[in-house]
């Protein structure tokens, strides 16, 4: 089988054990991720042959994140070794009623400041059959932005299918770079596009017809951004698939979930799961994006099944801690199934 390469930034990941607030904290729980490595893992735990591509520094705690990408069998043999630090992000986990808090602490570092020519996109792209990034590494730095760039237009160029997850960060793009273009741009080479309502409006200005997000949150039904599939295609007219996750967030621990997938002609919806006891939502849309890549590969003539996979691995995903999904096939088939009774197996 022909391998999937994606493209962008793992961070150290640090975080208050438990629930506890920052100001409370004694000691941080470390995690490794991000959301490209996050893809990553989950294609590898499903046994789909994977290459991470990113830029670490050649100390201790680059060779960690190396580490931990090896230990999940992703592939790190295009790796750009260079740079002074690896970028970090602090999370606070929220409950009930209170958000969780993210602060980054990313600047200058060794994936912000990579430079084009350093990867060979040709040679990381043999023998793969599809690339995938976010909109969170032309984030980072216009530098990244511009590798971004140059690994789309070769992978373009070598018959590759091309996704993305959009991925909006209010806390990023601070350095003064025109997102609408870049984002627009890079987009534009896209065959498959994952994002939420935000993601639309912010990096296109797409909204959903007659809705409220921040009024009507918890109420969300698929029908609501059929318009916005619509719009995103008629922006993108190369991509083949425009997907929406759908997230109805009650509370910071319970979360309704479920997603949408729009071919151009017929709009797919999935079974809504209730979450009621958050453990971790960090990376769920990553583990989204992975069970969603390996669904259309695996199951090419049946979109159906490759929304409800994703959707039903991403709903696990919400009950291990850290960043990446560590289910399994067989799991995430039972829940298809219509069993979340969550009995011990033995």
């Amino acid at each position: 089988m022909k391998k999937v390469v994606t493209f962008g930034e793992i961070m150290l990941r640090l975080s208050p054990p438990r629930f506890l607030r920052f100001s409370q904290a004694n000691s941080f729980d470390v995690v490794y991720g991000g959301g490209e490595s996050n893809v990553a893992v989950s294609l590898a735990n499903y046994g789909i042959p994977v290459e991470f591509v990113t830029r670490l520094p050649k100390n201790d705690i680059g060779q960690c994140a190396l580490m931990e990408m090896r230990k999940h069998n992703v592939g790190m043999q295009h790796i750009v070794e260079g740079g002074n630090r690896l970028g970090i992000y602090f999370l606070e986990s929220g409950a009930v009623s209170r958000g969780s808090k993210v602060i980054y602490d990313r600047a200058h570092s060794a994936m912000s400041d990579i430079q084009s020519g350093m990867v060979d996109w040709k040679e990381v792209f043999k023998d793969a059959q599809w690339f995938h990034w976010t909109g969170i590494t032309p984030a980072i730095s216009q530098s990244a932005a511009d590798a971004c760039l140059e690994a789309v237009k070769v992978a373009r160029a070598m018959g590759m299918t091309i996704s993305t997850d959009l991925n909006y960060r209010a806390k990023l793009w601070k350095y003064g770079g025109d997102r609408e273009k870049i984002m627009i741009e890079l987009t534009s080479y896209c065959d498959i596009i994952l994002g939420n309502e935000e993601d639309a409006e912010k990096h296109f200005g797409i909204k959903p017809k007659d809705l409220d997000i921040t009024t009507q949150g918890e109420h969300l039904k698929a029908e609501d951004f059929l318009s916005v599939c619509q719009q995103m295609q008629t922006k993108f007219p190369r991509a083949k698939k425009i997907i929406t996750t759908l997230r109805g967030s009650i509370s910071a621990s319970h979360n309704t979930w479920a997603g949408v997938l729009y071919d151009g002609s017929k709009m797919f919806k999935s079974a809504e799961y209730q979450i009621t006891h958050i453990v971790d939502r960090v990376g769920g849309g990553d583990s989204f994006m992975g069970a969603l890549i390996y669904g259309l590969i695996h199951y090419s003539d049946n979109d159906q099944k490759a929304l409800d996979y994703a959707v039903a691995a991403s709903c696990l995903k919400h009950t291990i801690k850290g960043d990446a999904n560590l289910v399994t096939v067989p799991e995430i088939e039972k829940l298809m199934s219509g069993d979340a009774s969550g009995r011990v197996a033995r």
